[in-house]
């Protein structure tokens, strides 16, 4: 079972497999064609209030990555149903974010990681 992360602006490749799309808002400037994706998964994102508080700002990630896997773990059939998937080949984790260290699609793949190990 293999998750990989990938920023929206970068282009989608055939050994990206299954492409899911992890934000709550479409990327900026970006068709649907240049993104081919496979499923947008919002209920998999943080909440607005959440993402809001977050702002990116690495000083908060620690918390955000506690509050955003507790949100996550109401969304347990969700988690489940991408791990049933990865179990079938390469999901890539598509994001917007410019950081690519300190965003929900690196939280999410990391909650994912530990769920497997469960």
């Amino acid at each position: 079972m293999t998750f990989a992360l990938k920023r929206a602006y970068e282009p989608a490749a055939a050994s990206d497999g299954h492409r899911v799309l992890v934000d709550r808002v479409w990327p900026r400037g970006i068709t649907k064609d240049q993104l081919r994706i496979d499923a947008w998964r919002k209920d998999l994102s943080p909440s607005t209030g959440l993402r809001k508080w977050f702002g990116h700002d690495p000083k908060k990630w620690d918390a955000f990555k506690e509050h955003y896997g507790q949100e996550l773990e109401q969304h347990a059939d969700a988690l489940d149903e991408l791990l049933a998937q990865a179990r079938a080949g390469r999901i890539t984790l598509v994001f917007g974010a410019r950081d690519t260290e300190h965003n929900n699609a690196v939280a999410l793949k990391e909650h994912l990681e530990r769920r497997l190990k469960r």
